[in-house]
């Protein structure tokens, strides 16, 4: 071995065999020799030899020697090692595989291996040029694994390397010191200080560039070594003297890196960052060299500012801190507020883009400052906080909540002073400052709330909605402004719903103060993190009684404008957000959370009913889609619900004061507000809850001449108003409707002032008139019985035909005076059919609804008018006893006039290119409805069984119209008449069979597809009502496929689909309805055009062709209607059916024929007429 070995390998072999005497076995650590004081002595002792051997690089004794040869026995490592040598295949590879080898548990190869081993791999490793970087790499990562068995060897070899100062690179040198130093850490520890002194010799030589930057790692690397070491509280690995020359070497290391302060890549100014932060950290812990310290903390701090990555820069400034921290010295205020500057210019500078990593190690360094300085870091921070820059203001706020959330106890110390500090920024506009502001808020109320007594934090946060709620309705704000104020809204309700109420002080700082936010509107937003808030506290049993006016004075004043805060208010407030259609059922259920929560505070009597009543509420609201809440249903819930808690409490006073709270809400609320609907309601149902007659008509009368009721809504909220008050004070109410409608009306003989005369002509009181006469409409549907019966006559009717009388003119009275006499026809009906309604009263009801049809037909393209009176005229016809059949029919012909026969196919075409269309079609649709309806009650409350002939006689005008749309709305009229008269399973329509085939027969043919459709469908019904009446089964065929082919364009097609149909119809036919449907035939022939009498000819064909052997008795009548048609124009269309009739009827009955020709009256017949019967005669003789 002496023969092939180095001085190197030589001294390397000494301290294995020096480890292996020491330890336990050939691998165990190096570390295993602090144990044996006689052999650290010795180890020492060769440490001197390292240096000296080291400053020959093995490359440069070894370059020009060949391959020694070695005594030892051929393994995988000189096998690899021979590879090498004779320049073989590629090198990295060969790398690799020897890494893989020597990581092996049995590889230990012997010195002289390890010898000619550190030989090559040196020679790659330190090449100046010719070897690529992957091999270096490979080279690098084999002498790691070779460590794991010879440490000192290879440590030996790696600071010989860093000592030489010949032409060589060092940069591979360095990484492997690197690694060695993450995997064999204690093993470095002992080569230490010479480590330091070769990192030294190093870092002189470079001044920028890669190398630089490895040789920064590996201080920083080393640095954090022996800090760790000297910090850890285990016994010190060295003895005094090199400990000294440990810092020594540091501390010149320091000097030396210094003279990189002029470099400009980031990279570089990155790496000196991080190892002079890690040198610092251990100086630190050595008394003498903490001067030395202080003084480089500026440059340290300007260092911090050039560089860029602010996470590295945290990084390193931690370091730094955290080991200051853990010295007990006095750090001189210049220089560390050089170092705070540092960081809050890196946190606050505006052009940097920070990640939430990089705040957070910002921040960190912060604290650590404030642990190490807390007095002059919070005035620092102070200082920032008046800065005209509002990104530092900001992060100056940021960083004093950090520190409010530390739960550091000097910084608790220290939470009202700083509270106070930024309680003077809560002026401050700038958007961002104020989102800065909550959520220091925010971090010192999760801390401790008792900090907050200075300053009323949960009044700011309401300040400061209401301020974002004001901004944006201004509606002066860009997009962007808006969605920054909606963010700032959004955080001040998380702020509150967040709030932990068992932190200490939380209770006393919410409670009774938050009820003062509950009334006011501005606040109406945050009631849901209130509610939560209060839930809380109710839970915890901390809802005292501790009364509002225990508060100061002052802040009442300020935060609560108004009146004092009373149960009523605070229940007419939650209330109104219930019961508000715009507030969403999650604002809605907040309010019922807190009228339970706060049920002791409104009246004691409620808390029973309430307990029981509002989970169901909640539970309806969570049922419900804010997007499928019926709100008319929710207000009924909320209404039955104020209703029941009202009769709970039985207390006069109490009633009365809710109900002046509620009017007061009333009268202040906006016109266009979705709430002031709700607010009507719920007056009207406290009213009717109070005994006292005199309150009940202050408040009525107060509000009925408030009311503007020329908006929709206000004359709706005064029915609503009126309607829910009379429900327990009927007579009560109706005395004031009556008191305030009389002084709407003029006098028959009283002498008013001109300007009381324009009052009472201005469309306010017009429209207030209309509101009156439908409330008096919705009074009747809520009396009772024997309300109803003791004051329908004199006083409602009475009272809306008064109100009538002054506005005659106008749409909405007559419009209201219509629905009123539907609500109080129906309000009559519910008292049952024992009472009969007067019938010279019904007969000027009627008598007004029929002038009113009058005056609108062919007035106005589509009115609501005539639908509004046949709706009435159904309602009013049901109530006994009935009206004469002259007025019946009178009123039968106005209604189809105004809804079939108007409006005209010309004002159809028009009304079909109006924008408004679709709602003027389907106010036609609904009219039509309407008016089958009122056939059918008018069938049914008729005594006359011949009624159903009046109407066919009505509608027969209309079917054989030539107006297309008439036609139709005829048969939209007769379906759902037919069908309304199956479902009841009254026969009249059996007793017209005859003349409505006749009418519906040509119009299977129309030019209309819907009128066909409409035509086969009354047909049907027709033929079920037979069937129903006879008890007979009818045989209808396919005639729902008939049904879709008659939507086929050709006109051949309809005829011989609408044979088809007649068929089937012809099959079901009552022969004593024969002269029935002649004589409708007979209408079509002399009215229609077109296809229609061809489908009217080929009905009466088929008719005849099917049945002309039996209706012998029916023959000289139907000769004398068939006669008659030769009279009428346009003969060529219809006259061949004639004449085909004619000869069926020859052929059928030939004698009786020829005999009735004779039987005819003769001085009318025209020539058409001879020449049939003189073809049937010829016919006959032969």
């Amino acid at each position: 071995m002496a023969a092939s070995s180095t001085p190197v390998a030589a001294v390397g072999a000494v301290a294995q065999s020096l480890a292996r005497g020491a330890g336990r076995g050939p691998r165990e650590s190096i570390v295993s020799i602090w144990r044996f004081p006689a052999v650290m002595e010795q180890l020492r002792a060769l440490r001197g030899l390292f240096a000296c051997v080291g400053c020959t690089p093995r490359c440069r004794r070894c370059r020009e020697r060949g391959r020694a040869a070695s005594p030892v026995p051929t393994c995988a490592v000189t096998l690899l090692l021979q590879r090498l040598q004779d320049q073989e295949g590629d090198r990295a590879q060969a790398y690799c595989e020897l890494e893989h080898v020597l990581w092996e548990d049995d590889s230990r190869p012997p010195c002289g291996v390890v010898n000619r081993l550190l030989t090559e791999v040196s020679q790659d490793l330190t090449a100046a040029q010719g070897v690529t970087g992957n091999v270096r790499m490979a080279a690098s990562n084999a002498l790691v694994a070779l460590a794991r068995t010879h440490f000192s060897l290879v440590m030996a070899e790696l600071q010989g390397h860093l000592k030489a100062t010949g032409e060589m690179s060092k940069e591979f040198v360095l990484i492997t010191l690197s690694k060695l130093f993450s995997c064999y850490a204690p093993q470095c520890i002992s080569f230490m200080w010479l480590t330091l002194a070769g990192l030294r010799s190093v870092v002189g030589q470079v001044k920028s560039g890669q190398t630089l930057r490895i040789a920064c790692a590996v201080v920083k690397q080393w640095s954090e070594g022996v800090k760790f070491h000297l910090s850890s509280g285990k016994q010190c690995p060295w003895p005094a003297m090199e400990k000294e020359q440990i810092y020594e070497n540091l501390h010149q290391l320091f000097s030396v890196v210094r003279n990189w302060q002029d470099c400009k890549e980031e990279k570089d100014k990155k790496a000196i960052l991080g190892a002079v932060a890690a040198m610092m950290a251990v100086l630190l812990q050595e008394e003498m060299h903490r001067e030395q310290v202080w003084e480089h903390l500026l440059w340290l701090g300007h260092l911090c500012q050039e560089v860029q990555d602010t996470f590295r820069v945290a990084k390193s400034l931690s370091i730094f801190l955290e080991a200051l921290e853990g010295v007990e010295c006095v750090i001189p205020k210049d220089k560390f507020l050089a170092i705070t500057s540092a960081v809050f210019y890196q946190l606050s500078d505006e052009t940097k883009q920070h990640s939430e990593t990089d705040k957070a190690e910002l921040t960190h360094c912060i604290l650590l400052q404030a642990r190490i300085c807390p007095e002059e870091t919070v005035l620092f921070l102070q200082s920032q906080l008046g800065s005209e820059r509002e990104c530092g203001c900001v992060a100056a706020l940021g960083l004093l909540g950090a520190l409010a959330r530390s739960d550091d106890p000097v910084m608790t110390e220290k939470l009202p002073q700083v509270a106070e500090a930024v309680q003077c920024l809560c002026s401050d506009l700038r958007i961002w400052v104020r989102r800065a502001i909550l959520h220091f808020i925010k971090d010192m109320l999760s801390a401790n709330a008792r900090s907050c007594s200075a300053w009323d934090v949960v009044g700011h946060i309401f300040s400061e909605f209401s301020r974002t709620t004001g901004r944006r309705a201004a509606g002066d704000l860009s997009a962007q402004e808006a969605q920054k104020e909606g963010t700032l809204q959004e955080l001040c309700m998380d702020i509150l719903g967040s709030l932990d109420v068992s932190v200490s002080g939380m209770s006393k700082l919410l409670w009774p103060r938050l009820l003062l936010y509950v009334v006011p509107a501005q606040y109406t937003g945050m009631l849901i993190p209130v509610s939560h808030c209060i839930q809380a506290l109710a839970q915890r049993e901390d809802l005292t009684e501790q009364q509002t006016e225990e508060l100061d004075s002052h802040f009442i004043s300020s935060i609560f404008q108004g009146p004092m805060l009373t149960p009523q208010t605070l229940l007419a407030r939650l209330l109104v957000v219930a019961g508000s259609p715009f507030a969403g059922s999650k604002l809605q259920a907040a309010a019922l959370l807190l009228m339970q929560n706060l049920h002791s505070r409104i009246h004691g009597a409620v808390g029973a009913i309430w307990a029981a009543e509002i989970p169901l509420l909640l539970q309806y609201l969570e049922g419900k889609d804010e997007s499928v809440l019926d709100s008319a249903e929710w207000e009924h819930h909320l209404l039955k619900f104020l209703r029941a808690s009202l009769e709970t409490v039985e207390d006069e006073a109490w009633t009365e004061a809710l109900s002046c709270e509620l009017s007061r809400w009333l009268s202040s609320s906006p016109r266009s507000s979705g709430e002031k609907s709700f607010l009507y309601k719920a007056l009207g149902t406290v009213l009717g809850a109070c005994k006292e007659v005199l309150h009940i008509q202050e408040k009525l009368l107060q509000h009925l001449e408030e009311a503007n009721a020329e908006e929709p809504s206000e004359a709706q909220g005064m029915i609503s108003l009126l309607s829910h008050a009379a429900e327990s004070n009927f007579h009560t109410v109706l005395d004031t409707l009556t008191m305030f409608a009389s002084r709407l009306c003029k006098g028959q003989n009283a002498k008013i002032s001109r300007q009381k005369e324009m009052e009472l002509d201005s469309r306010r009181a017009q429209a207030t008139r209309s509101a009156l006469i439908l409330a008096h409409g919705s009074l009747a549907l809520r009396a009772s019985k024997e309300q109803l019966l003791a004051r329908l006559e004199g006083d409602i009717v009475g009272n809306i035909l008064l109100l009538y009388s002054c506005s005659c003119w106008d749409l909405q009275n007559k419009l209201a005076l219509v629905q009123s006499i539907t609500d109080l026809s129906s309000a009559f009906q519910a008292v049952g059919d024992s009472a009969c309604f007067n019938l010279s009263l019904k007969g000027k009801l009627l008598e007004i609804l029929m002038d009113l049809l009058k005056r609108y037909y062919l007035g106005i393209p589509v009115s609501p008018v005539p639908l509004k009176v046949v709706l009435a005229l159904e309602q009013l016809s049901k109530l006994k006893p009935s009206l004469e059949n002259k007025h019946i029919s009178e009123m039968l012909v106005l209604c189809c006039k105004n809804i079939v026969t108007h409006p005209s196919a010309g004002m159809m075409l028009k009304i079909r290119k109006s924008q408004q269309a679709a709602q003027y079609l389907q106010l036609l649709q609904t009219s039509l409805k309407a008016l089958a309806r009122l056939m059918m009650v008018l069938l049914e409350t008729e005594s006359n069984r011949g009624f159903f002939q009046n109407i066919v006689h009505v509608l027969q005008r209309s079917i054989t119209s030539d107006n297309v749309w008439e036609r139709k709305r005829a048969l939209q009229t007769c379906s759902q008449l037919l069908a309304a008269c199956e479902e009841c399973g009254r026969g009249d329509a059996c007793k017209h069979f005859g003349s409505l085939v006749g009418l519906l027969a040509p119009l299977t043919c129309d030019p209309m597809p819907t009128s066909r459709q409409l035509a086969v469908t009354c047909l049907s019904s027709l033929l079920r009502i037979q069937a129903k009446v006879t008890n007979t089964a009818i045989e209808t065929g396919d005639i729902r496929s008939m049904c879709e082919r008659l939507n086929d364009c050709s006109t051949a097609c309809q005829l011989q689909t609408s044979s088809k149909i007649a068929r089937i119809v012809c099959r079901n036919f009552p022969l004593e309805h024969t002269t029935d449907f002649v004589m409708a035939i007979k209408d079509t022939f002399q009215k229609a055009k077109g296809t229609r009498v061809r489908a009217a000819g080929k009905w009466l064909i088929t008719f005849l062709q099917m049945y002309g052997k039996d209706i012998n008795r029916d023959e000289l009548l139907i000769l004398y209607t068939l006669r008659s048609c030769t009279f009428f124009p346009q003969q060529s269309a219809f006259m061949p059916f004639v004449f085909q009739a004619v000869v069926i009827l020859t052929r059928c009955h030939a004698e009786d024929t020829i005999d009735n020709f004779s039987r005819l009256p003769r001085p009318t017949e025209s020539e058409t007429w001879k020449r049939i019967t003189e073809f049937c005669l010829r016919r006959w003789r032969r």
